[in-house]
């Protein structure tokens, strides 16, 4: 019963940030949500921004796992893209990109929430970041590319992409056109970097060092 409770509670949450604002969610309106007495929010978590932050935590991990066989699929930027690609048309249509906007809107001042929001973010960075392992792997350009730093750049587009949705659709698929002409670029390049021979090799390997090793 009293998981059962909880559940209510971080589903409301989400509900109610996506429908009044991270302004808006406060104990009453997420408890009148969940059907349950407003005292079960602060019994169950303590204060609302706890139960926010386990909301947004939770969320995500299920969001995630959702996706987690196409990630563990993709082994093309082409096909990382996809996912991407995937996960957008999905988020956005269920509602989650809204409460994302309020969820990043909120954190900022707020210790609680920002570090929610950091973690859930992260659990996009770590699939993305796997992926990129897999793409790269053949590549001599490996021990070159900061995989973190790049999985972070691609995470950090794709939820810039989805908040312009809300104010700008012709540009979202602007920018999303754009990053598949990017996929089929690079892929393309790997490609022929492997045909180089060992001095031009060379020389793009230590023009690329500096870069990663600052």
């Amino acid at each position: 019963m009293a998981k059962d409770t909880r559940a209510a509670l971080l589903n409301a949450a989400l509900q109610t940030i996506g429908e009044r604002g991270f302004a808006g969610a406060s104990a009453r309106h997420i408890a009148t949500a969940a059907g349950q007495n407003q005292a079960l929010v602060f019994y169950h978590f303590g204060t609302v921004n706890d139960l926010i932050a386990e909301a947004c935590r939770t969320s995500t991990e299920q969001r995630v796992a959702l996706y987690r066989t196409e990630f563990d699929q993709a082994t093309t930027f082409a096909e990382l893209l996809a996912v991407g690609r995937q996960v957008h048309v999905t988020e956005h249509a269920e509602g989650n990109v809204a409460v994302l906007a309020q969820l990043l809107a909120g954190a900022r001042g707020n210790e609680v929430v920002g570090a929610a929001v950091a973690d859930a973010l992260n659990l996009w960075v770590v699939e993305v970041e796997k992926t990129l392992q897999r793409v790269l792997a053949d590549s001599p350009l490996l021990p070159l590319v900061d995989l973190g730093g790049l999985a972070r750049a691609i995470s950090a587009g794709f939820v810039g992409i989805e908040l312009l949705e809300g104010v700008d659709a012709e540009g979202t698929t602007r920018a999303l056109t754009s990053l598949e002409q990017l996929a089929v670029l690079t892929e393309t390049l790997l490609t022929e970097l492997d045909k180089l021979g060992p001095v031009t090799s060379r020389l793009v390997k230590r023009k690329l060092k500096p870069l990663t090793s600052g």
